[in-house]
């Protein structure tokens, strides 16, 4: 007589593409996500807020540090857990799930992989707490996909200090951060080659928040325009070698990619299940519009492409598990990340524009959460490169073999 529930917890993994072990991860996530975060979502939209004690309570729950070592108070884990993690916080609150990831990803991963180890003891144990809120400061105005390229914000040797002067642009945590990991040019002579990284602290001099940006979507995750006016950041501070930030920016650039993934999904998986309750109670003509073939159509064509979404998703971030330090902006990761990124954000906005149809006069009301679903979409198709750089990528990568 064969074991039924042991038949079904394979198909379960067949299907899902998570052992037993991940799957774990996910469900508790999602339920941690469901009871703190999802009701802070509406609220967050409506009034741009930020909840001050979030962060400190995932933190408390271990969601913070995912691949720090238990010495630095993380978890010790891998980039594919901080996936699921990230999946399960989409699915109840995109906005904070975009913080998480700014702070999770942006700054600490890279801190962790690419600071020293003083460095490290001083801020790690902090951002794994939550107790300090982290952000990556790269983006200027007018520069964008040519972001180091086109960096202005110069970075000058004086006695102990480094003295920073520029502005950075669209800045995920900037207006709650307490330690950024910002980007400056060291050798204006060099171009990108002459970038150096350093960790900011916001009560360093010279450094403030220039405003605070208003979204579309996402709102609640908060953005910032940053501003150094002869900043004084100490020499220890700096990540790295002199003029070697290309090196840490490219090392968490694939990595970024593939963290944005898992938020489609999310977002995706919410959408489908909305849409699903919604046309199971919405009646028209005496009948739940469930019943009727054009909109079990749309159900349908959302839910393999959800389930693409997933595949894609797992596959891209268990390539990223094994990047190493130096192997990040180049080759297959460098293809796959960015092919991952570009097909699940176009997916989801397959997913969100059928859902919102579903859902008719409804899904265009600001209020409902379809639509504030529905609004965050495109941000997902520009961050962390566009659409098109990501093509340039992919292409750029087959060409050159």
């Amino acid at each position: 007589m064969s074991n039924h529930n042991a038949d079904r917890t394979s198909v379960a993994q067949i299907f899902s593409g998570l052992t037993n072990d991940e799957q774990e991860v996910l469900d508790n996530a999602d339920r941690f996500a469901q009871a703190e975060m999802y009701p802070l979502a509406q609220k967050m939209d409506d009034e741009e807020w930020w909840p001050k004690d979030i962060f400190p309570k995932i933190g408390e729950t271990g969601y913070f540090g995912i691949t720090a070592p238990e010495q630095y108070g993380g978890a010790g884990m891998d980039v594919f857990t901080s996936g699921l993690i990230l999946q399960a916080f989409g699915r109840w609150n995109h906005a904070l799930a975009l913080s998480w990831v700014a702070h999770e990803n942006l700054c600490l991963h890279n801190i962790l992989r690419n600071a020293n180890e003083d460095q490290k003891k001083k801020y790690l144990p902090g951002l794994c707490k939550g107790t300090l809120v982290g952000a990556l400061g790269l983006t200027e105005p007018g520069a964008g996909s040519d972001a180091l390229g086109s960096m202005r914000t110069t970075a000058r040797l004086e006695g102990g200090h480094y003295i920073l002067n520029g502005t950075k642009i669209f800045i995920t945590n900037g207006p709650v951060a307490d330690v950024l990991l910002v980007y400056a040019k060291t050798d204006k002579e060099k171009g990108a080659q002459g970038i150096s990284a350093f960790i900011v602290e916001k009560d360093f001099p010279g450094f403030k928040v220039a405003q605070k940006l208003i979204k579309m979507g996402f709102r609640g995750s908060q953005t910032a325009e940053l501003v150094f006016e002869d900043c004084k950041v100490p020499v220890e501070n700096l990540v790295g070698e002199v003029d070697r930030g290309v090196k840490v920016v490219m090392s968490g650039l694939d990595l970024e990619r593939s963290m944005i993934s898992p938020i489609c999904l999310g977002i995706a998986e919410r959408a489908l299940q909305l849409a699903i309750d919604y046309a199971k109670q919405r009646k028209q003509f005496n009948r739940p519009i469930a019943d009727f073939q054009m909109v079990q159509s749309m159900i349908a064509e959302m839910y393999v492409w959800v389930e693409a979404m997933r595949l894609y998703t797992y596959q891209t971030l268990r390539a990223a598990n094994s990047i190493s330090e130096d192997e990040g902006g180049r080759g297959d990761i460098h293809k796959i990340t960015a092919a991952g990124v570009m097909f699940v954000a176009e997916t989801m906005n397959k997913v969100l524009n059928h859902a919102v149809q579903v859902h008719g006069g409804y899904g265009y009301i600001w209020e409902s959460e379809i639509n504030r679903l529905y609004r965050s979409i495109k941000l997902l198709e520009i961050g962390a490169g566009t659409t098109e750089v990501r093509k340039m990528i992919i292409a750029g990568e087959l060409l050159r073999k």
